[in-house]
């Protein structure tokens, strides 16, 4: 009798040990391109491309009228002056150049670490669902096979981007 009661504690302990892993998994590309943040995000940078763009443009065009100012009296002036006058007009050039390349960095500086951040922040949100979800793993896939198969009950992707969105939502 002993035994049969060792026994049935055993199996009992075994079985309340033997929980069933809940796993689900992202498509990670979907998630992120769908997060309302990014599309905001991506939506502030065209316009400040843009911005950037015309920028350059109006200074490259008022160069050129510049330029085109300059050719229009050459013949009227000695080879000192065009020498000085083309050294100046190169000078201006090459730094208008350097200009539009530190402003164009400093732009995707910009935009990188902001897109960095909107990742790290779309993985706090997924660990804090898979722990209020009682998951034991979520896991990313991708285009290199993360996740080469999983069932489309396990598909997480639209449910936690539209808890992702509603997060970011309330928080604007």
């Amino acid at each position: 009798m002993k035994h049969i009661l060792v026994v049935a504690v055993g199996l009992l302990l075994l079985t309340a040990c033997q929980q069933e892993k809940k796993i689900g998994f992202v498509n990670n590309g979907d998630l992120i391109n769908n997060y309302q943040m990014k599309i905001d995000l991506e939506t502030k940078y065209e316009g400040l491309n843009t911005k950037f763009t015309k920028k350059m443009d109006s200074v490259s065009q008022r160069f050129q009228a510049e330029v085109m100012e300059f050719q229009s009296k050459e013949k009227s002036m000695s080879q000192t002056q065009l020498q000085e006058v083309y050294q100046q007009l190169g000078q201006k050039q090459q730094g208008l150049q350097q200009q539009f390349q530190v402003e164009q960095q400093e732009l995707e500086k910009a935009f990188q670490t902001e897109i960095d951040s909107v990742i790290s922040k779309v993985k706090s949100f997924v660990k804090e669902y898979g722990e209020k979800n009682s998951y034991t793993y979520i896991l990313g896939g991708n285009d290199a096979g993360s996740v080469m198969y999983g069932e489309e009950s396990s598909d997480l992707t639209e449910t936690i981007t539209e808890a992702l969105n509603k997060a970011y939502e309330e928080k604007n």
